[in-house]
Order: C-alpha cells, then structure tokens, then sequence
C-alpha cells in the first residue's frame, strides 16, 4: 500500500481534510475547525460524514459507497489529487477517513504525522475561512480487498478461512475486565490484542518493536476495535510498515456481539 504516514514538514501543495473530533464532546471538532484549520481543508465529522449513523452495524457503522461517494464529490476530490488528512495529533480520525479514501480507490493519500499542531509549526497557514470546490463527478475502483464482514470474521473464528483477529483495544476491555461502552465484556474469539495507545510518540503515531515482531507479514490480519474507529491507526501504522494483506472489521466488536459469541480472559 506505500508510504501512508507523512512528516508535516514534506507535505506539499495539494487537498487537506480536517477530522479533528472528541467523542466526549461530538462538537468539538466542528468548532475548532470553524475557529481554525489549514488553509483550503475541508471538514469531515466522524459520525456525519466517515459513519452512518442510521444503521444498527456497530457503534460508528461503515457508511454506504453511494454516501462515500457523494462526499468525496461534494467535496471536489479526484484521483489525481495528494490529499493530506490531519486530525489533533495521536488521534484516531485521520486515518479512518485515510481508509475510506483507500477503499475508495484513492491512490495519493497521506496521514499528517503529529496533526494540525506539527502543520502549524511546518509553517503552513492557519486560517478561519472556509472555502468550497467544483463538484467532481467520479468512477470509483472499490478496493474490496481491504474491507472485513462480519462473515469474514466469522470464518476466521470457525477455522473456515485461515487469518488472525487482531483486537486494537485496551487489555483490560479485551480481556473482559472492564467495558465501559458495550453490553457485553470481551473479545472475538480467537482473537490477538494489541492496544493501539501503544503506538503513541505525544501526538504522533510510530510502530514499535513489540507490534513488527508479534506478527507475521505472510498472514491475513484483520484489525478490528470496539466500533471501527481506533483500530484505523493501528491497521494504518502495519500498512506504513509494509503489511499487504491487511483488513478493517469497520462494524468490529460492537457489531461482532449483536449476532456472535464471545471469549473473555487472556489470550490462549
């Protein structure tokens, strides 16, 4: 998949998308980015534009292409555009809107390493203005390879389909201790875990030497986290590291309980 996370400082001229948001505070990122972002970024809100809230497949369900679709055009993205996605910093948003636009097709995206701070700092402009792009009309190539069902998922925990689960949430949520969001406590069957706090350098993102040795390249990894959003980092980060064969569980383990079982404890 190439180079997915770039330094503020190599960025160069082409489209910004600005994801900044808070799940404690769903307004958030609206108003800072209203109060400023980069010059030219458009705003893309978690739960209104990269979910479908309407749907009942997990807590941030995948929207459907015709909605991907539409925002990508309302917003007046092509494929020949480098399109440079920044949230806070050490956030999760920015690379879940990085994987929509590679499912999409899109072949020059870039996470910015460190946010809109280490922007700021490169020297790019800081602006309140708001501006607006022609409508595209685009013929998308779905890259279908990249995307995980619940099906999928469920092959794996059958043994049907060979492929490793890999759980992007704290340890404690993963082992069933404590679950502060869903109903049931635990993890997919089957399933690794690795915390994608763990990648966090202050606001930048960086895999460590613990995640490159505990998996292997050659096998189908299927990354998923308790609504889709947080294991976007940690599925971003193994792509930059050369993984290929690599999918997001977008419903993950929020839809995974409306239909399946669960393990709790340590991993076997």
């Amino acid at each position: 998949m190439g180079k997915v996370f770039v330094a503020a400082e190599a960025v160069k001229a082409g489209r910004f998308i600005d994801t900044r948001f808070n799940l404690q505070n769903r307004d958030w990122g609206k108003q800072a980015f209203q109060n400023g972002h980069i010059q030219g970024a458009v705003f893309w809100d978690l739960e209104k534009d990269l979910s479908d809230m309407a749907k009942t497949e997990g807590r941030h369900p995948m929207p459907s292409k015709e909605q991907l679709q539409q925002l990508f055009e309302r917003c007046g993205l092509s494929y020949e555009d480098d399109i440079y996605i920044y949230d806070q910093g050490g956030a999760p948003f920015a690379a879940r809107a990085w994987w929509m636009l590679k499912y999409a097709g899109f072949p020059k995206v870039y996470i910015v390493n460190g946010g809109l701070e280490a922007l700021e700092q490169a020297g790019l402009t800081v602006t309140d203005e708001e501006l607006t792009y022609p409508a595209t009309n685009l013929t998308l190539q779905w890259n279908e390879s990249i995307y995980s069902s619940r099906a999928d998922v469920k092959g794996i925990v059958d043994g049907a389909q060979t492929g490793l689960l890999l759980d992007a949430r704290s340890a404690e949520r993963y082992r069933g201790e404590n679950e502060p969001i869903d109903k049931v406590a635990g993890h997919i069957p089957t399933a690794k875990n690795f915390d994608w706090e763990q990648l966090k350098q202050g606001t930048q993102l960086h895999a460590n030497e613990q995640l490159l040795t505990e998996l292997k390249k050659d096998e189908e990894i299927i990354v998923y986290c308790g609504s889709g959003v947080t294991a976007s980092p940690l599925y971003a980060i193994l792509a930059d590291s050369g993984y290929e064969n690599l999918k997001l569980y977008v419903g993950s383990y929020s839809d995974w309980i409306t239909q399946y079982e669960i393990e709790v404890g340590k991993p076997k």
